[in-house]
Formats: structure tokens, C-alpha cells, sequence
């Protein structure tokens, strides 16, 4: 019977080892031979942003905004995200809910909600910073004269948006104040023994963002009730603005700005 390769022997004139501590850190995700995306930065050329911003039921929205955010006006934004050229992620369509609330006294967004269509762009947003990513099939086209968005979670339509096709220029630095908001994200991971291991705030600022063309027009929205895509949750009251926006931009990297487990 041949006895088991001593780990301090050599082969070939090499040691027997495994990977090293140092090269597991140095490692930006798992697997570890086929990580689940790459290392950034992440550039993102002619981003196309469909937004329609309404207000909704405020007793509804506070059930759903952590403290220490509040809610003043209760708006939400529904957006429908193309980004056809992201790098080390590839093409894919993002669509979900941001909410409008205040932190430290100042207005920031806050999102909510996040469906998309790419798997190293879910694996990336959950792990590598906060956003509230799940896999859905959203769409954004143009249907003769009018810019659709949709969202379906599996089978089954959840949201609908459509607004006229650049009807009106939108000034660029409204465009800019829109989509450079200061932006907040809940992060929750548990332990493996169940409890709370991160239960944090962060937050991310995209500053450089170039705007390639924005315009406005009429808009509306639908919203489909869904036991586990629940936008319909936030009904739609009035419809606040809607904007058509291109842009570039290379996405920032989270802040932590409030530590649940510290406080």
C-alpha cells in the first residue's frame, strides 16, 4: 500500500502546496479559480435611464425606510436601467424603486428595490456593495413614438411605464442633480449561526457621470401586484416628473455611514 504524498516533500522539483492565505485576499470573489465577476472600476458607456418619478402612500413608505432615514414627501422613482457596455459585467437591463428621504437633514435617494437580468451584475452588487439586487427580466425599448419599460419576475408582468418619446429637452444639470443624488443602501448579511454579522448603511455619490442627452414628457405607470416582487406595494398616486437620460459614468465605490450593529 503506497503511503499518502508528504506535503514537505517535493514532486517534480516542486513542493506540494495549496493556494496561499495571501493569494485567497487577494481574490475578489468565489469561486476561487473562476471568480463570479472581476475587480473594478466599472465603467458603464451610453447608460439609457428611463424614470418616472410619482407619489405614493406615505403610511406605506414609511412601513418600508429604515432609521435613521425619514420620509418628508413621498416620492418614489421607478427606473428602467439599460446598460449595454459595462465593464467586466457586459449588457443587461435594471429596473426597480428608489426612494426619496432625508438623512442628517439633507434629501438623498434610497433604493429599495433592484431587478435585473445578469448574473455577475446580481453577484456584484449583493456582495461587493449594497444594492438590493434580484433576478428579473426588465426591458427598455421604443414603441413607435413612446419609450416603454418593463419588468417581468419570472412569467408574470410587475410593471409597465411609458412616457413620449424627447418630447422636450431636459436641461443637463437637472439631468445630472437626478442621477448624482447621494444615494443610500441597506446591507444585511447573516452569520452562520443566523444572527446579524453586517447590518450597515452605505452610501455612494457618482461623480463622474457625463450627460449625453436628456429630455421629459408625459408619462404613466402601471404596477401589477406580486407576493415576491411587491412594487405594487408602493402605489402609484401621481405622477411627478418623467425623464429620458444617456449617459457615462463609472460607478463609485460605498461609504459606510451607519453601523446597526454599533449603535
Amino acid at each position: 500500500m503506497r503511503a499518502a504524498p508528504d506535503p514537505q516533500r517535493t514532486h517534480a522539483g516542486k513542493p506540494y502546496a495549496s493556494v496561499l492565505s495571501n493569494d485567497v485576499l487577494r481574490s475578489t470573489t468565489t469561486p476561487l479559480g473562476g471568480p463570479a465577476y472581476p475587480q473594478g472600476p466599472y465603467r458603464f458607456v451610453s447608460r439609457e435611464y428611463l424614470n418616472i418619478t410619482y407619489r405614493t402612500d406615505p403610511e406605506a413608505l414609511r412601513a418600508i425606510v429604515p432609521e435613521p432615514l425619514e420620509v418628508a414627501d413621498p416620492l418614489v422613482r421607478f427606473e428602467v436601467i439599460r446598460m449595454p457596455d459595462s465593464s467586466g459585467l457586459g449588457d443587461y437591463t435594471e429596473s426597480g424603486q428608489v426612494l426619496r428621504v432625508r438623512h442628517e437633514g439633507r434629501d438623498v435617494d434610497y433604493i429599495h428595490s433592484m431587478y435585473l437580468d445578469n448574473g455577475p451584475a446580481i453577484s456584484l452588487g449583493r456582495e461587493g456593495s449594497a444594492y438590493p439586487k434580484k433576478l428579473g427580466r426588465p426591458r427598455l425599448f421604443t414603441d413607435s413614438d413612446t419609450l416603454v419599460g418593463t419588468l417581468d419576475y419570472g412569467s408574470l408582468r410587475v410593471a409597465t411605464a411609458t412616457m413620449g418619446f424627447k418630447h422636450a429637452p431636459m436641461d443637463p444639470e437637472e439631468a445630472r442633480a437626478e442621477i448624482a443624488v447621494p444615494t443610500l443602501m441597506l446591507k444585511l448579511m447573516p452569520g452562520y449561526d443566523g444572527t446579524p454579522r453586517i447590518a450597515e448603511l452605505v452610501q455612494t455619490q457618482i461623480e463622474d457621470l457625463t450627460i449625453r442627452g436628456a429630455w421629459t414628457g408625459p408619462a404613466r405607470l402601471e404596477l401589477f401586484a406580486h407576493a415576491m416582487a411587491p412594487l405594487a406595494d408602493l402605489p402609484v398616486r401621481e405622477i411627478v416628473s418623467a425623464s429620458h437620460i444617456l449617459t457615462d459614468l463609472t460607478l463609485p465605490r460605498a461609504e459606510l455611514v451607519h453601523d446597526y450593529l454599533a449603535a
